[in-house]
């Protein structure tokens, strides 16, 4: 889709995918009729290897998905030989409206804002109402529901109820989708501290369709929380090869080798996403790299640009923290003030306020806030292991027992 309105030229982006072939295709519509034309070319010297066009009408437009891919899939195997991608089945919509809401639902949810997250949930509910048995959306709306907490600052008990149901029903409709496996895990992990599940749904995911990025990608960030950092560095590759345009898939790559406390290569794969989308959040987190690389003014400086797209608290907890880190303590004990009334009577991840407190110094008040988060399932805790912004508490006895609960500490 990043090609769509591109004028780049196809050698130009089999260079940048990485591909010896590419399958080309135009869409027209005229009134209810639709003609689709498709055709297979070879990037070494430009040859056509196969062509095709169908003709129909759009009622019968998911019949002619199914049609047109089971056949390119026949032909490219009978071109390509020992090149045929691998088999998987994945079930067919049967609802055009339900269909076209699912995209519009993914579109949103790849964006990965709290609005968009929120926007992205609408659609997949829309494509329920439309057909009530379409298990991709409802295990797209356990996706975006299992991410909201994390990206809107909220507490999880707020989204993850919500986000199981759709999940096991995705499950209940469909148990060999991809999809539904994949969201489950990331729930088990993330509310439950599963890490056993989680590590079987996602491998579960994986067999069921080897070419699911997302599987991959989540499960290079499952690695990464428990310090499996080269196994994590493999899998986001893999997503990345699968996906090599995804700019959630290249910024959680950044956060692996952040993790991993390989700070100058985390700021250089943050940087390649942040010259493609400034204001792609999951990126920011650059700032970390620079905190922890003394460079401050470099750490304040982004926090301030990504303050019209930021959640309040989130914010000022990172301002809090960057001031606190550098010796600013007039201005980061001003902006603990202001964190602290934005986050009376709200439902906000006690953890937003801890990073603040441990900027300052203020341990007690942060182990305190960090028990609080485990008993609110934050999603957050899943960094506790490799995260360097609790590197001051790992000597404390009450830090490692929450370790513990979060079944992390080996």
């Amino acid at each position: 889709m990043r090609y769509k309105n591109s004028q780049a030229g196809l050698d130009q982006i089999a260079r940048e995918l990485g591909v010896q072939y590419v399958m080309e295709g135009s869409v027209r519509r005229d009134g209810n009729h639709v003609r689709i034309s498709a055709e297979l070319i070879q990037m070494k010297d430009q040859s056509h290897l196969w062509a095709r066009q169908y003709d129909r009408e759009l009622n019968g437009l998911l019949a002619l998905q199914g049609e047109i891919g089971h056949e390119i899939a026949d032909e490219t195997e009978l071109t390509l030989g020992e090149h045929k991608a691998a088999g998987t089945s994945i079930a067919l919509p049967q609802n055009f409206d339900a269909y076209d809401l699912y995209l519009k639902g993914q579109y949103f949810f790849n964006k990965r804002t709290a609005a968009d997250l929120e926007e992205a949930i609408r659609y997949f509910q829309q494509a329920t109402i439309k057909d009530p048995n379409y298990a991709r959306a409802y295990a797209g709306m356990a996706d975006a529901y299992a991410l909201m907490g994390g990206y809107s600052g909220r507490a999880q008990t707020e989204f993850m109820p919500k986000a199981r149901a759709s999940a096991l029903r995705a499950l209940q409709i469909d148990d060999s989708l991809p999809e539904a496996h994949t969201a489950l895990a990331l729930i088990v992990q993330n509310y439950d501290f599963d890490w056993q599940t989680a590590e079987k749904e996602f491998r579960r995911a994986i067999e069921l369709n080897p070419n699911y990025a997302t599987a991959h990608h989540w499960y290079a960030e499952h690695l990464m929380w428990r310090g499996r950092f080269d196994e994590a560095l493999r899998e986001s590759e893999h997503a990345r090869q699968l996906d090599p345009l995804s700019l959630i898939i290249a910024s959680d790559n950044g956060a692996i080798l952040f993790f991993s406390r390989q700070y100058d290569e985390a700021i250089q794969k943050w940087q390649f996403v942040l010259e493609m989308d400034p204001g792609f959040s999951r990126a920011h987190l650059i700032r970390g790299a620079y905190v922890e690389k003394g460079m401050f003014a470099e750490a304040l400086a982004d926090t301030e640009k990504m303050r019209p797209l930021a959640v309040d608290s989130t914010y000022l907890s990172w301002r809090t923290y960057i001031c606190g880190r550098s010796g600013q303590k007039v201005q980061a004990h001003q902006a603990l003030e202001q964190l602290l009334q934005s986050s009376r009577g709200g439902s906000v991840d006690p953890l937003i306020v801890a990073r603040g407190y441990i900027g300052v110094g203020e341990k007690e008040k942060a182990l305190v806030l960090i028990e609080r988060a485990y008993a609110q399932h934050s999603n957050e805790l899943t960094s506790l292991k490799v995260s360097p912004m609790y590197d001051t508490l790992r000597g404390d006895r009450r830090f490692g027992d929450v370790l513990r609960r979060v079944g992390l500490s080996q």
